[in-house]
């Protein structure tokens, strides 16, 4: 599937149920900001997560009292109503941020979908030993690529099955974290090709990469970024956050 198209499909069925809740003429507001660490994630003990390091933000919507989020590296303030956010294209990461926070929080809004909020302190552990679990269940101990450092994850994983890990931080590139070495994006339809399963960061429909994962080997996409566009867009979704 090309980015435009998926971008596309997305915008019109957040628009069908937009319409059917008759909110796309009404004057709502929807605000964006940047979270702090704290507010974010809460005091992990790791302090290895790239919101803790500085490297991500997350930007919040908050429509009628209901919250959704996005991680982005373009983080920024947003204010307008869903008409405008369903006219615009988004070009840029800012863009698609804004687009998937207000996503996220107008699908919880009407009920359908949970999770639209980043888990706190030790929870984000607790998550990758479920993720672990959930994968031996189910497809026992394939090879697994994951997209996007999740330190938390990358451990558990390596730890149970052999692990490829692709990251854009030019920081984490090439160096060894858990026994497993750190790979450029260059070298993801290499690990694509030798991966039996995907495990990919839910922000990747912020970063505009999320349809290289689109394919024909099973996806699992971690975290609250990716809550709204998994269950509109029939993508597997995993997630134990509480909020």
């Amino acid at each position: 599937m090309v980015v435009d198209g998926f971008y596309n499909e997305l915008i019109d069925k957040f628009r069908s149920i937009v319409e059917k809740h008759d909110l796309l003429e009404e004057e709502i507001t929807i605000s964006g900001r940047t979270l702090s660490v704290k507010e974010a994630i809460g005091n992990p003990e790791r302090k290895d997560y790239p919101i803790v390091k500085g490297k991500e933000k997350l930007m919040q919507a908050d429509f009628k009292g209901v919250k959704g989020q996005a991680f982005t590296d373009m983080a920024g303030d947003f204010q307008g109503t869903l008409k405008e956010i369903l006219s615009n294209h988004p070009e840029n990461n800012f863009e698609r941020a804004v687009l998937i926070s207000t996503l996220n929080a107008v699908c919880k809004h009407v009920g359908l979908v949970d999770r639209t909020i980043h888990c706190h302190d030790e929870q984000p552990e607790h998550c990758a030993d479920q993720l672990v679990k959930h994968i031996k269940e189910k497809f026992g101990t394939p090879r697994v690529a994951l997209i996007g450092l999740q330190p938390a994850m990358l451990e558990k994983l390596a730890a149970v099955f052999p692990v490829r890990a692709v990251d854009l931080d030019p920081d984490n590139i090439g160096k060894t974290k858990f026994g497993v070495e750190i790979e450029k994006a260059e070298n993801t339809d290499e690990v694509l090709e030798w991966c039996e399963i995907i495990v990919a960061t839910g922000s990747t429909v912020v970063n505009a990469t999320i349809t290289q994962y689109c394919k024909d080997k099973p996806a699992l996409f971690f975290g609250t970024t990716g809550a709204a566009t998994c269950c509109l867009m029939g993508l597997e979704r995993f997630c134990c956050a509480d909020l």
